[in-house]
């Protein structure tokens, strides 16, 4: 059986968009598939895919998921590369959004709220137009305690952020620290059982950092949206602007990715709004 495809990718995080709009070509969407479709060699490749269907139709195979997007008529149904299901991407949902923009399924110029397994995000053009970028109201971050992570024999303290998946943010003297990242960072399997996302991290600046990350289920990759965001709030931690008279709220952070730049801010909720760029850059048919 042949099905359409897209390519996208956010600050070079890349996804295969897979639109199902009423749930019958794709279901739950096996892992050997999503493994098949990411293959960089053999398949079209990226780091995850996007299931594009809609709430209700995804009430049929997976009503839990569903009961997360209330009030949203589509669902972004994510997988990473290696199959397994996230919770959300950051990136993701921008290259999401502007595809139903582009294909003309949800209203222009209006807030397009989408439906994920960490709820509801809203995502507006940054400019009034999708080519300006896209701002994500990702929600609220939770810091929820300290950790440590290692490569090889050296380790460092992180501080393990919630964006509704999990994070373990190091600063270190160089993004060299990381070393190739080809393998999983070491972590506290007792603190995340399922795998963590890990985040690198220099100083550039006043309230400017660049990263590297590893992503459960993924490896390396370009870019991070919500590690990018949990990023931003540990630096803000770290800066005393967080509670404070010099609050982080309302002002933004640029976030350095080896694919590009996110600029991430604290609106007055404590929500994180990051915008940043989408761009699909193919579409045809596969059987993979």
């Amino acid at each position: 059986m042949t099905y359409p495809f897209l390519k996208g990718h956010g600050t070079r995080n890349d996804f295969v968009l897979l639109p199902d709009h009423d749930g019958s070509v794709h279901g739950g969407l096996a892992v050997e598939r999503v493994r098949a479709l990411c293959d960089r060699r053999a398949g079209i490749g990226g780091d995850g895919v996007l299931r594009v269907v809609r709430t209700a139709a995804l009430a049929a195979t997976d009503p839990g998921a569903a009961a997360l997007a209330e009030g949203a008529e589509w669902f972004m149904d994510y997988r990473n590369a290696d199959g397994s299901v996230s919770e959300m991407c950051g990136n993701g949902v921008r290259v999401f959004a502007l595809h139903l923009l582009q294909e003309g399924l949800v209203e222009p110029g209006t807030p397009i709220p989408v439906g994920t397994r960490d709820g509801v995000k809203v995502v507006t053009p940054a400019g009034g137009a999708p080519e300006d970028g896209l701002t994500v109201d990702m929600g609220a971050p939770r810091l929820v305690g300290r950790t440590e992570v290692s490569v090889g024999e050296r380790a460092w303290p992180a501080r393990h952020v919630d964006m509704g998946n999990p994070h373990a943010v190091a600063f270190v003297d160089s993004l060299d620290d990381a070393g190739a990242l080809t393998e999983a960072p070491g972590h506290d399997a007792g603190v995340y059982p399922d795998g963590v996302n890990v985040e690198f991290v220099v100083r550039r600046g006043p309230r400017h950092v660049a990263m590297r990350v590893h992503e459960r289920g993924s490896g390396e990759t370009s870019s991070c949206g919500t590690g990018a965001c949990a990023v931003m709030v540990a630096a803000a931690e770290a800066d005393g602007a967080l509670g404070s008279d010099d609050d982080a709220a309302g002002a933004a952070y640029r976030v350095d990715l080896p694919g590009g730049t996110l600029t991430i801010a604290l609106d007055e909720r404590g929500h994180m709004l990051m915008t940043g760029p989408a761009v699909i850059v193919a579409r045809g048919t596969t059987d993979l």
